[in-house]
């Protein structure tokens, strides 16, 4: 078990692992990708930097990690739970990793698919999260959509529950092995229909480009990695307006788990993001601190 497990490798995720790791706390960045830092060509606006492509400024944040004697594991991240201890557990594609204190910053990367009448139906039985509202569909068909090891954890998290789950991929070739208990369906996905109700319009049947109607009770989208949103609701912390809330330290509504960077809301900026990393970092410091006393 580590002291410290950082969910994301971007300026939220590595500045709270500077500050960890310099207090000499074991510390361990789990990330998988750069995020939307990545798509920046240019970068003429953050402190100390003429210019630099957000690509080379994430690279050398890791290096810079790795120099004070982070670990940083390259996985992706896609479930996370609280133990009875309060210690925190990170469910990944490769393995899973345990820590006293974790940090969610993985940014706000809720990716929607563009499909008709998907947006309409959010909350009537379109969802972003198995563990949260699969007991609402216990018995009944679902589907979710999505292809990587993110839509297989939310599958697989919904099938003690239901009667069936079939992942639709949407057009795209599945990443990863769906186990023969999944129907998987590859073609995409035409439009999201919706049947009147007393409390309006809910869920009926997805409808592919072939002409294959599948009747479910809900719809999960999974699509590309688990955002910081998604994971904070798996841990049942408070999301609010799709931003994870959290208090003046950067701390969630979870014992032992604090959020930083775009997924806390406010100016999407590296500036903003370095000060939540600092502000988390130097608060888990003192908590651990506290505790070893």
């Amino acid at each position: 078990m580590t002291d410290v497990l950082i969910i994301g490798g971007g300026p939220a995720g590595v500045t709270a692992a500077l500050y960890t790791a310099r207090a000499r706390f074991k510390t361990v960045i789990i990330y998988k990708d750069q995020g939307a830092l990545q798509k920046a060509a240019k970068v003429d606006n953050f402190y100390g930097h003429l210019e630099i492509s957000g690509k080379e400024l994430v690279e050398v944040g890791i290096e810079q990690a790795r120099r004070v004697g982070v670990t940083v594991i390259n996985d992706e991240a896609v479930g996370i739970k609280q133990n009875d201890d309060e210690t925190i557990t990170v469910e990944a594609a490769n393995a899973a990793y345990t820590a006293r204190t974790a940090v969610v910053a993985t940014g706000a990367s809720r990716t929607t698919p563009k499909v008709k009448g998907l947006t309409e139906l959010e909350g009537r039985g379109v969802s972003y999260c198995a563990i949260c509202d699969g007991f609402f569909h216990r018995g009944k068909d679902v589907a979710v959509i999505g292809n990587s090891a993110y839509a297989l954890h939310e599958a697989e998290d919904l099938l003690p529950i239901v009667n069936s789950v079939t992942v639709l991929t949407n057009g795209q070739e599945p990443l990863v092995n769906f186990p023969e208990n999944i129907i998987v369906k590859t073609d995409k996905i035409s439009e999201i229909v919706g049947q009147a109700g007393i409390m309006g319009e809910t869920l009926k049947a997805v409808v592919l480009d072939s002409g294959e109607v599948i009747n479910l009770s809900g719809l999960f989208v999974a699509v590309g990695v688990a955002g910081g949103t998604e994971l904070a609701m798996k841990l049942g912390a408070v999301v609010q307006n799709n931003a994870v809330s959290v208090d003046e330290q950067l701390r969630t509504t979870v014992t032992n788990v604090w959020a930083a960077g775009d997924c806390t809301g406010g100016l999407k900026q590296i500036a903003k993001a370095v000060y939540d990393g600092a502000i988390a970092g130097t608060d888990i410091v003192k908590k651990i601190k506290e505790q070893v006393k």
